[in-house]
């Protein structure tokens, strides 16, 4: 039985190999056959494999739709991250990086099976109709979308249109009677790549950077300009989380850190030589003191930055290891409307470091490829730096001589435990959301006239949300914490205020403004940048 299903696949696993020689094939011959392919007589015969299949099969073959089913298959046979991306998703798989996108501007989440808008973007369409944070979208023109299971994706549709097109949605406010049809005329929604950038000390800015978009060097800029302007003279960059993006901004961004020409990183392929890219100097931050802060969910673009500064040793990298992704992909448009993420090249560091972290080939090996970032919180590395296995086959030296480690990731030079959540906080995800919904309603008017941390701080001591939020737990029957009560204690904390900062006129200011009081790995990157400050530069 076993024989026959592997019969049964090999001719689908054939076709597959040959539609994506075919898209592939002649897609990259038409790209780079003038520099570095030649398109071969194989791929010539393939194409006219699929040619005669298309014309002459004995039924109907939709080639787009064998595509879409069976290249994913064929590319887990390469590394993890060559994709092919069906037409119908490649527009949003490339939002995030584009800096922008048509809409009205919030984000969402479902409760019991009602929309409840999570988010309303500064200066977006939804903000100047009047949406605010909590309100439940019941319906989107003539269509019902509360009480039913609608996918997010769905409503995505529903909401988003061309600029300057119009949408009403029915809407059901905390402390109003009535159901509010608002009509919001749909404009071009900015996707910032820089969360927040304030100064966190006197001397010290801090700034949170989430990807490397089409937008993420102009922002850098403008950001860092700013905080000079306030006193800066330490820069904590922060790309925890940061899950990438385009070389070119991660290039430009890491070159302004720099005084002097120095390497940023090396690209090299086996159809690709190497290339090195470089610093320009007399960056704009040249003379601070820096820090950046990674943690196993910092990945390419955001390590080519850490791997710069450590090995440069132009600062401190202060966290956990990072994810350990350094392959370098290109972009190609298929015929059929679909993109293929085609790795071409591995990132190295400058002292020679791949930064890429082991894989296997086929399904089940790109499966625990996925899964080993989660299992590094069950060997133990995200609470022991002596849980990182290091070897001397994986030992590099930086420009000053100091020993750093490859063998995918990059590891800090400072190792500070990621701070974990109870199962207790983490079951309170949906009611922390409920109560701030209720909390918001009644001081809407007040949370909506912020203007500075300090203000949202001193309403906060007037209006201590936490007692009403322990109120809010027994209404709900959820029975107060039975172990680790402080500590609980001090993250339920932080965590009410976040949520309120957040849908204060403050937004991610407020919210970043209260986690970073508590944030162990920032507040160990301040004690670290305020002691470079102060010691001499003659200083052992």
């Amino acid at each position: 039985m076993e024989n026959k299903k592997i019969n049964y696949f090999k001719p689908l696993l054939i076709l597959a190999m040959v539609i994506l020689a075919l898209f592939v094939g002649v897609k990259l011959g038409r790209v780079f056959a003038p520099k570095y392919y030649s398109v071969s007589g194989s791929s010539n015969s393939m194409a006219r494999i699929m040619d005669y299949i298309s014309k002459y099969y004995v039924d109907p073959v939709n080639i787009d739709s064998l595509g879409d089913k069976y290249i994913p298959k064929i590319l887990k046979e390469l590394d993890p991250h060559s994709i092919y991306i069906p037409a119908a998703e490649l527009q949003m798989n490339n939002e995030p990086l584009e800096g922008n996108f048509d809409g009205i501007g919030v984000g969402f989440t479902t409760i019991a099976d009602t929309i409840v808008v999570t988010a309303v973007f500064q200066g977006g369409p939804a903000q100047a109709a009047g949406i605010y944070f909590g309100d439940k979208i019941l319906a989107v023109n003539d269509s019902t979308v509360a009480g039913k299971k609608i996918v997010n994706d769905s409503l995505i549709k529903m909401l988003r249109g061309k600029s300057g097109s119009k949408v009403t949605v029915k809407i059901q406010r905390e402390g109003e009677n009535e159901l509010l049809p608002i009509e919001i005329t749909r404009g071009t929604i900015p996707i910032n790549s820089i969360d927040v950038a304030y100064m966190i000390t006197p001397t010290t800015g801090y700034v949170s950077m989430n990807k490397f978009s089409k937008t993420t060097y102009s922002e850098f800029v403008t950001a860092v300009k700013t905080l000079h302007e306030a006193g800066m003279q330490n820069l904590i960059l922060d790309l925890r989380d940061n899950t990438g993006g385009f070389m070119d901004q991660v290039i430009a961004v890491t070159s302004e850190l720099f005084a002097e020409k120095k390497m940023i990183v090396y690209t090299q392929g086996r159809a690709f030589m190497r290339e090195n890219k470089y610093s320009e100097g007399k960056g704009i931050c040249s003379d601070d003191n820096i820090a950046v802060l990674i943690n196993n969910h910092s990945a390419s673009a955001s390590e080519i930055l850490a791997g710069a500064v450590q090995d440069n040793d132009r600062g401190t990298i202060i966290g956990q290891r990072s994810y350990g992704k350094g392959l370098v992909q290109h972009m190609i448009d298929l015929p059929n409307k679909a993109g293929l993420r085609l790795t071409i090249a591995r990132y190295y560091t400058p002292s020679g470091r791949s930064i890429q972290r082991p894989y296997g080939h086929g399904m089940s090996e790109v499966k625990d490829y996925y899964e080993e970032t989660n299992r590094r919180y069950q060997t133990g590395e995200m609470l022991s730096a002596d849980s990182i296995k290091q070897t001397d086959t994986t030992k590099y030296y930086t420009a000053n001589g100091r020993v750093v480690y490859g063998g995918g990731g990059i590891t800090p030079d400072i190792f500070v435990p990621s701070e974990l959540y109870g199962e207790y906080v983490k079951g309170l995800n949906e009611t922390f959301l409920k109560y701030t919904i209720q909390y918001g309603g009644k001081y809407r008017n007040a949370l909506s006239q912020m203007e500075n941390t300090s203000q949202l701080e001193k309403f906060l001591e007037d209006n201590n949300p936490y007692p009403g939020f322990y109120e809010y737990l027994a209404h709900e029957g959820v029975k107060n914490p039975s172990k680790d009560v402080e500590k609980t204690t001090q993250q339920i904390d932080m965590l009410l205020k976040m949520h309120i900062g957040q849908i204060s006129n403050l937004h991610e200011l407020g919210a970043f403004f209260f986690r970073n009081q508590t944030d162990s790995i920032v507040i160990k990157a301040i004690d670290v940048l305020e002691k470079v400050r102060s010691t001499p530069d003659n200083a052992d």
